[in-house]
């Protein structure tokens, strides 16, 4: 019975853990630009050129180099825009990135590969919203760029359509 009663009370910590709300950001807050930093596993948000937040991210399953070709589970590294909110995706809320851009499509051509496409940064799979932070523990996205899903409902909100990102080694 104490076991149980241990058990239980480890679980709703973990649950608790991650699923902390993250704090708010300040109001009015406009997103024009987005830096993600694969190595260090980060995504800051700026407002004119100062940072607003910065949260933790999980990449693609291969998160060394930059993506080459469809299906080969890289995130893409250069600049990109922001050209879509989705709010019906398969995941909590998505910004589509505009990866391929034109360098990365003549790359492609010349290699004679498909560059891929679908590039998002976005929540958690719809219907795994608890694992929360949790998802950080490895990377495991086909290439997009996650976060947990109170964490996107906020980046959803303040990031302006057009807005840059970059994403770094």
């Amino acid at each position: 019975m104490r076991v149980m009663l241990i058990s239980g009370v480890v679980v709703l910590a973990g649950l608790a853990w991650a699923n902390w709300p993250v704090p708010d950001l300040p109001e009015r807050t406009k997103v024009d630009r987005i830096l993600v930093r694969k190595e260090a596993r980060t995504l800051t948000l700026f407002e004119q050129g100062r940072s607003v937040a910065t949260y933790p991210i999980s990449l693609g399953r291969v998160p060394t180099g930059a993506k080459r070709q469809e299906g080969d589970k890289k995130t893409p590294e250069g600049r990109y825009l922001i050209t879509e909110h989705k709010s019906d995706s398969a995941f909590y809320r998505a910004l589509r990135i505009s990866y391929p851009n034109t360098y990365d499509q003549e790359r492609a051509r010349l290699e004679k590969r498909p560059p891929g496409s679908n590039i998002m940064v976005h929540g958690l799979p719809n219907g795994l919203g608890l694992i929360g932070r949790v998802h950080r523990w490895m990377d495991w996205t086909a290439g997009c760029v996650a976060v947990t899903n109170s964490e996107m409902k906020q980046i959803f909100a303040v990031v302006q359509p057009q807005a840059e990102i970059e994403i770094l080694p």
